[in-house]
């Protein structure tokens, strides 16, 4: 019994086995140009945990659907202002 009570702590104290996809809609408003949209992307692209990226110039947003154990927002929005463009989140991450 106390094994069993020892394996269930252990279990409730551990991370994730599964990890949750997130999306999110950054507005990136200082995206002006074509070469823009490749810069952020490229930027997103080096954050762990990132599986899709949709930049999008004429909206000035980026979607990013990424894996919230290895990354999150705020991990996402310095990325692309460490690129030089700063981010901020649309709506809250699905």
């Amino acid at each position: 019994m106390k094994k069993l009570v020892a394996l269930a702590m252990l279990a409730a104290s551990a991370s994730p086995l599964w990890a949750t996809t997130q999306s999110v809609t950054l507005s990136v408003p200082d995206m002006n140009c074509a070469t823009c949209p490749i810069t952020v992307k490229k930027a997103l692209t080096k954050v762990s945990g990132v599986s899709k990226i949709d930049v999008n110039l004429d909206r000035r947003e980026a979607k990013v659907t990424f894996d919230d154990t290895k990354a999150n927002v705020e991990v996402l929005t310095r990325a692309t202002r460490n690129a030089g463009y700063p981010a901020t989140v649309l709506g809250d991450a699905k």
